[in-house]
């Protein structure tokens, strides 16, 4: 008698991305080769500094620690009081994490979410956080602020995610929006937190190094109103220091969901290797490699944004990050397969909600000279 087998695996969308293919080959038919601005991974080199702490640390025979080290969790609080105009930030209220991905992934799942919990996200918004909803049983809603939902949904509200700036909109959340949203979220007992992995990469108002003011954190003190009760920011190193191989990150907040993150990882075996810990605490110590990279970004921005718009492309937001989000008042697959026959790779902004239709986003990461490639491209008549 045969026994029949039963099915196996959490039953989820499939990955979008599988779907650029047909545009992709089409680009790839262009004579000077795709230029691919659609994924966003880093193209530059990673820093000799960062090379070479993670060469010092190769001989880490021993298992790391969950929590991180003490020196890197040190360098990491330095950063926030230098970098993020956050004082005062714990050591312990710190993790480092493998990448930021697989804590957005599976953060609703550690916070132990179930089925008739919600998760907000925003409107316009990385797919990874209705995963994570997903793995936990919750309920993903789209909302950028909490008052477009209804009493009953409201109620069930357990976690919000904030997105600034945002991926793939560009958009910057100033202080008193998030102090907004952060007041909102306490009201109803959710907790906030807020991805926040392009925040060196401010342009325009937003631009430090031009005159503008800085990205502001969660838990910056004119948003926490002096306690980081409820809220975690979480941060990576991939597109400011060239991580993205490296799968460096990190998060911190309120001390006791942190003290639950740190246990519930110990058991999952959830942990950053060791010479990645160091290379992590060496890059956190050194903004010069950060403003050079930051320095390459803009002038590929400067370019790609006029370049964009005389193709017929408007640019919205995009006020930090890595992304331009686009549109030519079309149908996304149509501004997409446009792009392919320049031999030009770009995001489809369906990937990222019902909203995103009729946008695309093109990403700031590719080499000079690709970058130089698409900007000759979209010159040409048609």
């Amino acid at each position: 008698m045969t026994t029949a087998v039963r099915s196996f695996g959490l039953s989820l969308p499939d990955y979008p991305w599988e779907a650029m293919a047909p545009y992709v080959a089409k680009a790839a038919e262009h004579p000077g080769g795709v230029v691919n601005l659609s994924i966003g991974t880093p193209v530059d080199p990673t820093p000799a500094v960062i090379q070479d702490a993670l060469r010092a640390a190769a001989d880490a025979p021993g298992y790391p620690t969950v929590h991180g080290t003490a020196a890197l969790r040190e360098a990491i609080a330095a950063w926030f009081a230098r970098r993020r105009g956050v004082e005062g930030l714990d050591p312990h209220d710190v993790m480092p994490t493998v990448g930021s991905k697989e804590l957005v992934a599976w953060l609703p799942f550690l916070l132990g979410l179930k089925p008739g919990d919600v998760v907000v996200r925003p409107t316009v918004a990385y797919p990874t956080y209705d995963i994570g909803a997903t793995f936990a049983g919750a309920t993903a809603v789209a909302a950028d602020d909490l008052d477009e939902l209804d009493a009953a949904t409201r109620s069930r509200v357990r976690l919000v995610w904030v997105n600034s700036p945002g991926n793939p909109t560009g958009s910057v959340r100033d202080a008193a929006s998030l102090r907004k949203i952060v007041g909102q979220a306490r009201e109803v007992g959710a907790l906030v937190a807020s991805d926040e992995c392009y925040a060196e990469l401010g342009w325009g108002e937003w631009d430090l190094q031009r005159g503008g003011e800085a990205v502001p954190s969660i838990l910056d003190p004119r948003v926490t109103g002096g306690s980081h009760d409820g809220l975690l920011a979480v941060y990576s190193l991939s597109k400011q220091s060239n991580l993205a191989g490296y799968r460096a990150a990190f998060v911190a907040g309120d001390s006791a969901i942190m003290a639950n993150l740190v246990n519930s990882r110990k058991h999952a075996g959830m942990i950053v290797p060791y010479p990645v810990q160091e290379a992590m605490r060496v890059a956190l110590g050194d903004d010069a490699h950060v403003q050079a990279q930051k320095d390459l970004y803009r002038g590929r921005r400067e370019r790609l944004v006029p370049a964009l718009e005389s193709f017929g492309l408007r640019i919205h937001e995009s006020h930090a990050g890595l992304y331009l989000w686009s549109t030519a008042g079309e149908a996304t697959w149509d501004t997409i397969s446009r792009l392919a026959e320049r031999g030009i790779v770009a995001g489809p902004g369906v990937f990222y909600g019902d909203a995103g239709n009729g946008y695309v986003r093109v990403a700031l990461t590719g080499s000079d000279e690709r970058i130089d490639a698409a900007v000759a491209r979209l010159a040409e008549t048609a």
